[in-house]
């Protein structure tokens, strides 16, 4: 979902802190992501493919259909504000610049993943290989869709 360019693309002297694996952070962020996708997205998405209260059928969420690509920046400031910057904070009330940068990049992460959720997240529903049209449907609250 991410590498260390992608996060040296908005923190550039990230590696000049002391951070020598970033792998975990990134399995993290993932998994954060996995589970936002899980509680936000998959049950009004199945519900959109699956009625479940009339046919009684309802599938699991399958986190390897997702494209990765498409979650690259959310995931990014996702690591960043949660598991990066913490690490490089000393939490010090006066001025510390990397609370302002956590709480800079989790607003983005909000913002991003808001995005994905209203643009249509790309899930191979028919585990095909390829992301159709008709299962990339944008996720729309509160509109009458004919």
């Amino acid at each position: 979902m991410l590498t260390i360019e992608n996060i040296q693309e908005y923190m550039p002297d990230v590696l000049d802190y002391g951070i020598i694996d970033f792998e975990p952070y990134f399995a993290k962020s993932r998994a954060d992501i996995v589970r936002l996708l899980n509680i936000k997205w998959w049950p009004i998405r199945s519900k959109q493919r699956y009625d479940i209260t009339i046919r009684g059928y309802y599938s699991e969420f399958d986190d390897t259909l997702i494209t990765d690509s498409q979650f690259t920046r959310a995931a990014v400031f996702h690591c960043l504000a949660y598991y990066v910057l913490p690490a490089l904070s000393q939490f010090d009330p006066a001025s510390d610049r990397f609370r302002e940068m956590m709480a800079y990049y989790k607003e983005r992460f909000e913002e991003e993943f808001d995005l994905i959720l209203q643009d249509g997240v790309e899930y191979d529903m028919d585990d095909d290989g390829e992301i159709s049209d008709a299962e990339q449907v944008p996720t729309h609250r509160g509109k009458l869709i004919r």
